[in-house]
This record gives C-alpha cells, sequence and structure tokens, in this order.
C-alpha cells in the first residue's frame, strides 16, 4: 500500500502516539515480572526464593508470574480449599497472574504507517485482585495471612481499587485491616475513593474514610474530589457522607467545575431526575455557589435546562440563580432548554420554560418563532406558554409550514388555535396578563402569589397551560 494512500489527521497522529506509550508501557511492566512460577511448584519456588532472598533481597522483591490454570480456576471461584492447598505459608509475596487474550490492535512503527496486527494483550492481575474484586473475604484473608503483598499493583492499580470498584465492602475493611493504603493512586491518578462510582459503593467509602482516605484528594488528570465523583454519578448516600467529613462544596476541578456544576451538567435519564435533584438540593444546603461557571461560562441553570431537570431549575432559580446569564457562546438557560424540547418530552420540559419566564427570563426574538416551532412543536405546551409571553404575534403561511402534518393532526385543536390568530388579535384577558407580568418584570414568581386573587387567576397569571392560545 502507498505511503500516502491513507490520510492521517492530527487526531489519528495523536492516537497513534498515545498506543505507541501504552506499548512501551507494558514492555516495561513484562520486565519487571520476568520469573514465572507453575501453581503445582509454588511451595518449591517458595522455599528457593527464601533462600534467594537472604543471598540476594533484590532477587527478592522481583514478583513472580503465574500461568497456571488450576490456581487461576481456585481463584476465579473462590475455592478456599484449594487457594489453601495451593498457597501454603511461606507462598510468594508478589505473585502476577497472567490470563491472555487475542485482540486486534494497531500497530504503528514510528513514522506515519502501521497496520492493524492479532496480538495478544496480557492482563496484569494478582490474586488479591482477583478475590478482592469477586468478593471472595476467605480466600483473601487467607492470602494476606500467607504474607501477600497488600499494595502490590502490577497493572497499576491495587487489591483496594479493585474492591472499591466491585463494591466489596467487605474485602475492603479486610484489605484496610492489613495495612492497604488508603491514598493509593493508580496510574490513571485515581484513588480509592474515586472509584466509588455505584450505589452499593457506600460502606466500601466509609470503610475507606475511617482508614484515613483524604477527604479532598484529587485525581491527576481532572483535578476531581471523591464529592465531583458522587455528584457527577448522583450518589446522595455519598454525598452526605462525604460533606460530614468536611468536603469541599466548591472546589473547581480542570474543566472549572464545582460539585454543583459536575452534577447538573452529567446526563440525567429520566428515572434518576429526582436522585440528581436531591443531591442537588444537599449541595446547596451546604452552601454551594449556584452562579458558579465552568472554563466555558456554563452555570448549573444552563447545564440543569440542558439535561430538562425541572426539579434543579426550580432550585437554583429559588436560590438566586441567575436566570438570564450568558456562556461564552452567547446563551442563556431558555436556549439551552428549547434545544432539548424534542429530545426531553418526558421530562415535562414546558414547565421548565414555564419556570424561567415567570423568574424574567429573555424570549425568544420574535423574527425566530417559526423556527422555534419547527423545532419544539412535538410539544404543544412548550409553544404555548412559549407564544403567551408576547402581545401580539405577527402568524403567517411559515408558521403553519413548520408544523409536520402528522404532528398538526395530532394536536389539531391546539395549532388551529395558533394559526387563528394570522387574522385575529389576542384576546383582552391576555392583553391585561401581558401588560400586568410586563410590569412586574421578572417579580411574577414572588408578586402573585402574594394576590388575593382566585387560584383561577393566579394561574393564568403564571402562564399556566390550557391546551390553546387566545
Amino acid at each position: 500500500m502507498s505511503q500516502r494512500s491513507f490520510a492521517f489527521t492530527p487526531t489519528a497522529l495523536r492516537s497513534l502516539e498515545q498506543e505507541r506509550d501504552l506499548v512501551e508501557r507494558r514492555r516495561y511492566q513484562r520486565k519487571l515480572i520476568e520469573p514465572t512460577v507453575s501453581g503445582y511448584l509454588l511451595r518449591k519456588e517458595a522455599r528457593e526464593k527464601a533462600v534467594v532472598s537472604r543471598r540476594n533481597p533484590e532477587v527478592a522483591s522481583a514478583p513472580l508470574v503465574c500461568r497456571d490454570l488450576v490456581v487461576q480456576n481456585a481463584l476465579y471461584t473462590g475455592d478456599v480449599e484449594a487457594v489453601k492447598r495451593l498457597f501454603p505459608k511461606g507462598s510468594p509475596e508478589k505473585l502476577v497472574i497472567k490470563p491472555e487474550g487475542g485482540a486486534m490492535r494497531w500497530v504503528a512503527d514510528g513514522r506515519v504507517r502501521g497496520l492493524w496486527s492479532l496480538t495478544y494483550e496480557q492482563e496484569l492481575t494478582t490474586p488479591l485482585h482477583i478475590t478482592a474484586g469477586r468478593g471472595f473475604t476467605e480466600c483473601l484473608r487467607h492470602l494476606l495471612l500467607r504474607g501477600a503483598s497488600v499494595d502490590f499493583a502490577p497493572g497499576g492499580t491495587t487489591a483496594l481499587h479493585e474492591a472499591c470498584q466491585e463494591c466489596q465492602a467487605e474485602c475492603v475493611k479486610v484489605l484496610l485491616q492489613y495495612g492497604a493504603n488508603a491514598n493509593a493512586v493508580t496510574e490513571d491518578g485515581l484513588m480509592p475513593l474515586h472509584l466509588c462510582t455505584e450505589l452499593e459503593s457506600l460502606e466500601c467509602a466509609k470503610y475507606v474514610l475511617e482508614y484515613g482516605a483524604a477527604i479532598n484528594g484529587r485525581s491527576l488528570e481532572e483535578n476531581d474530589t471523591p464529592l465531583h465523583v458522587a455528584a457527577r454519578h448522583g450518589l446522595l448516600g455519598h454525598v452526605d457522607l462525604y460533606l460530614r467529613h468536611g468536603a469541599a462544596v466548591d472546589w473547581q476541578n480542570d474543566e472549572g467545575q464545582t460539585p454543583l456544576n459536575t452534577a447538573c451538567s452529567h446526563p440525567h435519564e429520566h428515572t434518576a431526575l429526582e436522585r440528581y435533584a436531591q443531591v442537588c438540593q444537599r449541595l446547596v444546603e451546604a452552601g454551594a455557589n449556584v452562579g458558579t461557571g465552568d472554563t466555558d461560562k456554563h452555570t448549573p441553570l444552563h447545564m440543569a435546562c440542558k439535561n430538562a431537570n425541572l426539579g434543579i431549575v426550580v432550585l437554583l432559580l429559588r436560590n438566586g440563580a441567575s436566570v438570564n446569564i450568558m456562556n461564552y457562546g452567547g446563551e442563556a438557560p431558555m436556549h439551552n432548554i428549547l434545544k432539548m424540547v424534542a429530545y426531553k418530552l418526558e421530562h415535562e420540559p414546558e414547565r421548565i420554560v414555564q419556570e424561567l419566564l415567570n423568574y424574567g427570563s429573555i424570549r425568544v426574538w420574535p423574527g425566530a418563532l417559526p423556527k422555534v416551532l419547527k423545532y419544539c412543536c412535538m410539544s404543544p405546551r412548550t409553544i404555548e406558554v412559549l407564544l403567551n409571553a408576547y402581545s401580539h404575534l405577527k402568524v403567517n403561511d411559515h408558521w403553519v409550514e413548520a408544523v409536520p402534518l402528522e404532528v398538526f393532526q395530532k394536536h389539531q385543536d391546539f395549532y388551529e388555535s395558533v394559526f387563528a390568530l394570522a387574522n385575529t388579535p389576542r384576546s383582552l384577558q391576555h392583553l391585561a396578563r401581558h401588560t400586568l407580568r410586563t410590569y412586574l418584570e421578572g417579580r411574577v414568581h414572588k408578586v402573585v402569589p402574594k394576590l388575593g386573587l382566585p387560584t383561577f387567576l393566579k394561574d393564568y397569571l403564571m402562564l399556566e397551560f390550557r391546551g390553546y392560545v387566545h
């Protein structure tokens, strides 16, 4: 193949450099673990190693490698009796389990050329990692009693990292009791607390903190604290735990995000909306600044609107979030929610638009309403609340063309009321509402609830939905 038959982009070249670095790191790791041992000869090797260690301490510290399937099967199945038999007194302190598997990888030769090749990537793990990650507490305890190195990390992570990631609380406890470093750092710069990312890992986090984990320890690449991680994953129990231990509520990571920003910006599935709202509530109660912007000036309100999380939007607005602050792209929170209406219908985006308008949000430029109608027409309530923020509208054929036929047929009564405004002025009742809202200038949410008006009129002034415009 011609050298010029494949054009590499700068991104592809960076990817090749990263692959090359990875290969070199794997080679270095393999050099560290050259000595090998068979499972059937563990006892013999251990005795010989003990003799050598008295003569040469440097050799004693070198890890041994085991590829024996009998040993691996005992560890991966948690067979306590087999583990006790295969790992007697005097077993190697550092033993690497090295399963192999084929994988296609891009192999570069240092120039702008390369090829896909089937190579065997060798995962580096240990008996402690295997048993700790699978919750085999008795096997783990036996290995530690036989002198296994508790912080040995041939693959870049310790057994404690593995246990935290797999939510194995009892194994976390055992490892810490045997001296595991609660602040050990992986080759990716993560401490054990950074790997407590599941609801079920709360007990793990409690044990690690009990044994001295740094509550504000920061990850190497993102500069995240454990509180950032808990907020990102919507873990209310973890957030409570970390705040009680003195977590910094407004620490900003390398992207300028505080834990509150992180909780608001992480994608929220519909089933997780309430969970993330509770996390944000707890952070705000702890003193989190609701107006902090990240490096792109996205505030928590911007991101809550992007995720269409009504509970968080209401929380932020009631705690003083600026409804019209712009990010670096010149967009206010209203822009973010309107862009997400079509994708978040089940999140009730119309309620968010209503809240923003009642808190004084800027409106869409009238000339852009047909475009908004095109992208938001599947949510008639969103269109209704938007249109009711104007005293008059210039409805024309472009409005009709913006609504697909199938959407019009599904919501025919509503869109007929909209298109009728082309020949009919807004009602006197609506004009009176608009005049009062204009006078209040963003104080609607404060003033209207205090007025001695019937509930129907209060709802009307707050742009409650009626299913048509008039």
